[in-house]
């Protein structure tokens, strides 16, 4: 009996957005614009710039404008983040054409974000997806505490399904399905990404994982078990989220890379150069960096 494995996956990497967001020192524009162009030059042809949110609550992101206007390519599918109707307009006046919404299935961890309901976002977004799809725009679904939350704790993996069955019938082109806080175990992770293949054959799915309890990459081999072959990751292992207490980093892009690479998976990204990259942005951290990989890479130069 063996795995039943894909031969490639796709890596789409969230690190110059998700990444940075929680960081308290500003870090320069110009070392993220060569973050962002380092992890292209490794191979990375799907990734997370920036996000079009208020400055106040994400200082983080105020040069967003900079980043996109300088980091456009043909080769990549760039992604902005658009929280609402005010980031939408922004996002209009670039060259982007590919657009992150995101929901929190749990009611409580979107009042806390974005001040209003899971329904009352989903009333909002639905004729902003169809306008961007009218458009011509990617639309991905960020789908976040899809399996626990900070505040209500387990989240019933209907709700999630339920979710997830709106943005579909909205017209989105991918859901991106987080473990926010980091508190899926492997059969749960395996249990949801078959509901969603099943129910969602035609829809783009990717998983989406915080290493908080040192178990994303045993859930994303529990979701390439159920047909996933999209992950999310962060260069680095950066990452969390402001509104989320407990969330730690994503899971990091070299280990996870590192990992199907052995498991003899195509991901055509380059380990060297994705640690070369990684150093660049390290010393305008405020942590270290939590990656196997990475580490063990630094001890050996």
């Amino acid at each position: 009996m063996t795995l039943q494995l894909p031969e490639k996956v796709t890596i789409i990497e969230v690190g110059p957005r998700d990444g940075l967001q929680n960081e308290k020192a500003f870090v320069p524009t110009d070392i993220k614009k060569d973050f962002i162009k380092g992890l292209k030059n490794a191979g990375l042809t799907e990734m997370e710039l920036t996000s079009f949110v208020s400055p106040k609550w994400v200082p983080q992101m105020g040069d967003a404008a900079e980043i996109v206007t300088d980091c456009l390519d043909d080769q990549t599918r760039n992604i902005v983040l658009a929280p609402n109707r005010k980031g939408i307009d922004r996002v209009y006046m670039t060259d982007c054409k590919a657009v992150a919404v995101f929901v929190g299935v749990s009611n409580t961890f979107n009042q806390k974000n974005i001040n209003k309901s899971t329904q009352e976002s989903m009333a909002e977004l639905t004729p902003i997806i169809s306008e961007l799809k009218e458009k011509g725009y990617f639309v991905r679904a960020c789908i976040s505490t899809a399996f626990y939350c900070p505040y209500e704790g387990k989240i019933d993996p209907e709700d999630t399904l339920s979710l997830c069955r709106q943005f579909v019938e909205a017209g989105v082109d991918e859901l991106s399905v987080a473990d926010t806080i980091g508190m899926a175990a492997p059969h749960e992770s395996f249990h949801l990404f078959s509901g969603l293949r099943n129910e969602f054959p035609d829809t783009l799915l990717t998983a989406h994982f915080h290493d908080t309890r040192k178990m994303a990459l045993a859930n994303i081999l529990a979701a390439l078990q159920a047909g996933i072959d999209r992950f999310d990751t962060s260069a680095g292992g950066l990452g969390g989220c402001p509104f989320a207490p407990g969330a730690s980093g994503n899971a990091a892009t070299e280990d996870v890379v590192y990992m199907l690479e052995r498991m003899g998976i195509e991901t055509n990204v380059d380990l060297e150069k994705l640690v070369e990259v990684i150093s660049i942005v390290a010393p305008h951290l405020s942590r270290s960096i939590d990656s196997m990989y990475y580490s063990l890479q630094q001890q050996t130069v």
